[in-house]
């Protein structure tokens, strides 16, 4: 049939090639991609993310604003194979994902192959004009754990002091102790929801699209899309001054329920506001002003006739080529050859020992709940004492194997469960000559629930060798199970209180450690 006699929809010529083409092209991308989409749909139900299921309804707004912008497709494109060659990149960074269990690398992957597949359909030239839209997709998805806590970190401490700085304002004594806001008779803990995070994330998506929709000079829309962090920040920093100042005159249920939530609702619709403002203020700046209204390109005219351009999608050598690509690493990566496992011997954590060092263990359980998310094959979980010091904790989880559903949880994740709240974590060196393990590095943290500090060392034992990454101990245990055979791995935690006063609370943590260590091989082989 020639184009002249095929079918239109609303102007558009129908192709009965290139739309079915490219629907299977998205059909055979969802094995690979399905990890991915579960780990999205699990962010999207924290506080933080929640804005998430509208950044692809958005995303796909801006991309029809473009075409309605452009030119019809030319019939000779012939610059498609960057874009089979990006969708190779983005199937590797999926695979790779998939492997190692970490369904964010999966995700992310997926905004490449999405930028790969706009390239193959439009060619690079006319295909990297639409970048933006793709790149917006990036506001759904969640930030890589370490990365997440150390911003949640960082915004804590900041919020803090500007929190205090607006309390002193108001003549009112305050004294700051780390995150804990002391007004004398209550004390206010700015914990991780505090961090103003679940305000930064959808307010960076809506700077994003605010810069995009507003009709200025690039430096106005640079202005906007830049101004949106520190905006948040200080307008969460004001959230928290206020909740001291309402704290110290009506008492701490001003801190608490409907109230704190309803406060952070303005404080959202504040940052919005002064978005706006700047904008205005922008606009006041140029030779010819603008209303609002002009100033912002919110025209929805032509979207359904633009939508419907998918069906004038057409066939190419490119386009097939990703498919099968997809298709091949998509469905063929579930019988990626498993080679054989060995399991090493050990004594199982119901053996540990009783006694370790001169202390004197009590040993708990996981509620079932706990247990389930932990996962683990084996676990322990011991407090051990003495007369004479403050106890120390041991915690190790043992899996027998980390690519089957099973693997480590990273303390990041998990030691916020239950009230506290990490204050700082780096990597710290620990010498364990004479135990087997020698000098290695560890993940110190200091946790802090209330005016309760604790000091923490973990790290990830993989088959000898003792990571403090947890994305690097994953690679790992593809690596050695090739090369090894082996897939078991462990998370060794050490904790100890940590007081006001206490110089000697590494030493502590080290002594008892130190003696573990002699016996832990037992249970967790190297």
């Amino acid at each position: 049939m020639s184009a002249t006699t095929q079918p239109s929809l609303a102007g558009i010529t129908l192709n009965p090639l290139g739309f079915p083409s490219f629907i299977l092209l998205l059909l055979v991308s969802i094995p690979l991609f399905a990890s991915g989409f579960v780990e999205l749909a699990q962010a999207w139900l924290t506080p933080e993310y929640s804005h998430g299921p509208l950044i692809p309804v958005i995303s796909l707004y801006l991309f029809l604003r473009e075409l309605r912008q452009s030119p019809p497709l030319e019939d000779n494109v012939t610059d498609r194979w960057p874009g089979v060659f990006v969708i190779l990149l983005a199937l590797t960074g999926a695979l790779i994902g998939n492997l190692v269990e970490i369904g964010d690398i999966v995700a992310y992957s997926f905004i490449v192959w999405v930028m790969g597949v706009v390239l193959v359909t439009f060619g690079w030239k006319r295909g990297i004009t639409h970048w933006a839209p793709v790149l917006h997709l990036v506001f759904m998805l969640p930030l890589p754990q370490f990365l997440y806590w150390k911003l949640s970190i960082l915004l804590q401490g900041i919020s803090s002091e500007i929190g205090v700085w607006i309390v002193k304002l108001a003549n009112i004594p305050v004294h700051l102790d780390g995150n804990i806001i002391d007004l004398g008779v209550y004390q206010l803990q700015v914990a991780e929801a505090c961090s103003g995070l679940r305000y930064l994330f959808p307010i960076l998506s809506f700077s994003y699209l605010f810069s995009i929709l507003y009709r200025g000079p690039f430096w106005h829309k640079a202005v906007l899309l830049l101004s949106a962090a520190p905006i948040t920040v200080l307008m969460n920093s004001v959230r928290i001054g206020i909740i001291g100042v309402l704290v110290n005159f009506y008492g701490i249920e001003q801190a608490e329920g409907f109230l704190h939530f309803f406060e952070g609702w303005v404080i959202f619709l504040a940052c919005v506001a002064i978005l706006f403002g700047m904008a205005i203020a922008l606009q006041r700046l140029t030779s010819n002003p603008k209303p609002l209204s002009e100033a912002i390109d919110l025209d929805t005219a032509g979207m359904p006739r633009e939508a419907a351009r998918v069906f004038g999608i057409r066939p190419s050598f490119a386009l097939a080529t990703a498919t099968v690509l997809t298709a091949a690493i998509s469905l063929g990566w579930y019988n990626f050859p498993t080679p054989p496992t060995q399991t090493p011997d050990r004594s199982p954590f119901l053996l540990f020992p009783r006694e370790i060092g001169g202390r004197y263990g009590s040993f708990e359980s996981l509620t079932p709940d706990v247990e389930a998310t932990l996962g683990a094959d084996d676990y322990v979980s011991a407090t051990y004492k003495s007369a004479a010091e403050p106890a120390v904790n041991i915690f190790v989880a043992y899996y027998d194997d980390q690519t089957s559903g099973g693997g480590i949880h990273s303390p990041e994740v998990c030691l916020p469960v239950g009230g506290w709240e990490v204050f700082s974590l780096e990597p710290y060196n620990v010498d364990m000559t004479g135990t087997g393990y020698g000098t290695f590095q560890v993940n110190r943290a200091v946790i802090q629930q209330g005016l309760s500090k604790q000091l923490v060392y973990y790290w990830f034992e993989q088959r000898g060798k003792h990571m403090t990454n947890d994305f690097a101990a994953k690679l790992a245990v593809v690596k050695d199970s090739y090369l090894m055979g082996r897939k078991d791995g462990a998370m060794v935690r050490f904790i100890t209180p940590l007081g006001e006063n206490d110089p000697n609370a590494d030493e502590r943590l080290q002594d008892f450690m130190r003696d573990a260590l002699e016996v832990l091989p037992t249970y967790v082989p190297l």
